[in-house]
């Protein structure tokens, strides 16, 4: 038995290896990269249709005006005439009836410059509900 006792009590401990096994990490992260490298070509990529700010070669012959004001009061205006007020409950009606039908004239939203962002969406996604087609945002040119 002293063998034994001697061997036990002897003071040799194993030391645990403070090293990661980078192995497994590694085939994960292959894995995955074969998998991306194959599915990305299947991935459909949508178009999107950027607008630009320019000039236009010739003005349309009927416009239909959105003007937000500062106070986040609408008023429409047909052709550069007089500006109507208009809520924003009733305006999808009313620039259906100025467009008389016809979804070729355009629609063009115009603000202030202190107008908040959100009045303008609000105005775009109103018109977009009702399916108006051609709207557009007017801008300066030369600043």
């Amino acid at each position: 038995m002293p063998a034994l006792a001697s061997r036990g009590g002897s003071g040799r401990r194993r030391r645990a290896r403070n090293e990661i096994n980078m192995v497994p990490f590694i085939d994960v992260m292959l894995e995955l990269l074969i998998i991306f490298m194959v599915t990305a070509p299947l991935i459909t990529t949508g178009v999107v249709d950027v607008p630009t700010v320019g000039r236009s070669s010739q003005r349309p012959p009927h416009v239909i005006e959105v003007l937000v004001g500062v106070d986040e009061k609408l008023r429409l205006r047909l052709d550069g005439g007089d500006p109507e007020a208009v809520t924003l409950p009733r305006l999808a009606a009313r620039v259906q009836a100025l467009q008389g039908g016809g979804a070729e004239v355009p629609v063009i939203i115009s603000g202030d410059r202190r107008v908040r962002y959100e009045a303008v969406m609000k105005v775009m996604a109103t018109l977009q509900k009702e399916r108006i087609a051609r709207v557009g945002l007017m801008v300066k040119q030369g600043e």
